[in-house]
């Protein structure tokens, strides 16, 4: 059969860096195609140079597409042909409409006068196409993240989409949105629409691809049919990282020592909605050595706990004590919660972890400048120092610890935030989501990192969405549902059965 998309060859370098190496890729059409690779393996920048974000002549190699030569000098030359990419980090106009944003830049219009009536009926009609029942009236600010990628899905049926590219769609996605989405694209190839996705998540993946290609190190290191064998994840992963990786979780001794932090009558009341309670009388302990889970539902209150505790970052009204070693502490702000010794690690890496314009050094030393400062005025060479040592310590992969951060793949992001938090020297470090958006192998590092952190005494709170991961690096499990702990798991007790049992039957 011959290929709707031939990428022939395509190597693509930036200064001091080879992102792309003679990588070869074609793509049926009518098939969905899963590109997957490691953080910083080339898979974004193999679909920038097809959208057009890298115009031709930024690259070598060809693109055949349709039985021709393609040489698309922007996004909308890609887009004319019925290209659509879409990326992680959403395109949408939060405060204008469903259907403002569908046909932005695309209006429905003549003489210059847009037809609104027009314009309603063709949302609603992609609307139902994608399974959402909202008015095309609707502000984009008050959809869910789920409903939102939704929407970009019908912007991109709106263009007429023959090839629709998604970047890790379903990062951001509790498991319900993530499998309605899976389902939509099996929707869409059912209709003759042809995908690319590229994806961290491998059950995913092995769920809806009927090939998947493999980039490593900027190279394509094979492409897999599973419509011809079963492929499995160990399969993926060996070709993903170069090696087999028997265990995904590091061995760790578990042994918790001396009581270290204890949360105690915690309650919190939504910061606009004064009537509204968010977390409701919640008692929480860690142990010096410990790594304690918080599992629960998108929504359940994880992420409101953590932020409250930490220097009330979120919520109003709130109330309970903290205890670190017996003795009381003050988080009533993020620096006195920082001088307690806590440190929270968020699951918004790029809005609220990183200064995404700014150095590694920069960003390395944010949280704890008078460490490398005297008499109010920073040392370069000493903040430089402890960029290196991170970077060293942390195997930051980067050319330069003067490279923005926005230039780093996500797994290398992620130890730059950790970095900056382990700078503060904390006792109890609260990880949201630490592996959100990076692929097995960083993964595998974090988890190293983690309990190196164990190992040292010191308390780790973990906030995952990911079960295996609870269950692999957990020795105790909180399951919250609605704001509040429903019940209290041991390693030996928890499985992901036992975990939803409590969350359903609250």
């Amino acid at each position: 059969m011959t290929p709707l998309l031939e990428m022939r060859a395509i190597t693509k370098t930036f200064p001091g860096v080879k992102a792309l190496k003679a990588v070869s890729l074609d793509v049926v059409e009518g098939e969905i195609h899963a590109v997957v690779g490691e953080n910083g393996a080339g898979k974004s920048t193999l679909m920038k140079v097809l959208s057009g974000v890298y115009p031709h002549g930024d690259y070598e190699g060809e693109i055949h597409y349709d039985g021709r030569e393609a040489r698309f000098g922007a996004i909308r030359d890609s887009e004319a042909e019925g290209i659509i990419i879409i990326h992680q980090e959403l395109a949408l106009a939060p405060l204008l409409s469903i259907a403002e944003n569908l046909f932005l830049g695309n209006e429905c219009a003549s003489n210059g006068v847009i037809n609104w009536p027009e314009t309603y009926r063709r949302t609603g009609e992609l609307l139902r196409k994608v399974g959402l029942s909202e008015s095309p009236g609707v502000k984009v600010d008050n959809l869910g993240v789920g409903k939102q990628q939704l929407v970009e899905i019908a912007k991109a049926l709106s263009k007429d989409v023959r090839l629709l590219i998604l970047d890790e769609p379903t990062a951001a996605l509790s498991e319900s949105d993530s499998q309605a989405l899976l389902d939509l694209l099996l929707e869409l190839k059912a209709q003759g629409v042809t995908s690319i996705i590229i994806s961290h998540k491998l059950n995913e993946v092995r769920r809806v691809a009927d090939r998947i290609t493999v980039i490593r190190d900027g190279a394509a290191i094979s492409t897999l049919d599973a419509r011809q064998e079963e492929i499995t994840e160990d399969r993926i992963v060996r070709d993903m990282v170069g090696r087999d990786m028997a265990h995904r979780y590091p061995d760790r001794e578990r042994r918790a020592g001396d009581m270290l932090v204890e949360i105690q009558d915690w309650n919190v009341w939504h910061p606009l909605h004064a009537e509204r309670q968010v977390i409701h009388d919640i008692n929480l302990n860690v142990r010096a050595g410990e790594v304690v889970g918080i599992a629960g539902l998108m929504g359940a209150g994880r992420t409101e706990l953590a932020m409250s505790v930490f220097g009330r970052s979120y919520g109003r009204n709130i109330s309970g004590d903290v205890r670190m070693r017996g003795a009381r502490i003050d988080v009533s702000s993020v620096d006195r919660a920082i001088a307690a010794g806590l440190a929270y690690v968020t699951e918004d890496r790029k809005s609220l972890g990183l200064v995404m314009e700014e150095s590694i050094v920069r960003n390395t030393t944010l949280a704890n400048l008078e460490a490398v400062s005297g008499y109010g005025v920073i040392s370069e060479g000493r903040e430089t120092g402890v960029a290196e040592k991170y970077r060293t310590a942390m195997n930051i992969r980067t050319p330069s610890v003067f490279q923005k951060v926005m230039n780093l793949s996500g797994g290398n992001q992620q130890k730059v935030v950790l970095s900056k938090w382990l700078f503060t020297e904390p006792e109890v470090l609260i990880l949201d989501e630490p592996t959100r958006g990076i692929d097995v192998g960083a993964k595998f590092e974090i988890y190293s990192i983690i309990n190196e952190l164990s190992a040292q005494g010191k308390g780790v709170i973990m906030i995952s969405s990911e079960m295996p991961e609870m269950l692999g690096m957990c020795d105790r499990i909180y399951v919250m549902n609605e704001g509040a702990f429903v019940g209290e798991l041991t390693a030996e007790e928890a499985s992901q059965e036992r975990i939803m049992s409590l969350i359903v039957t609250q």
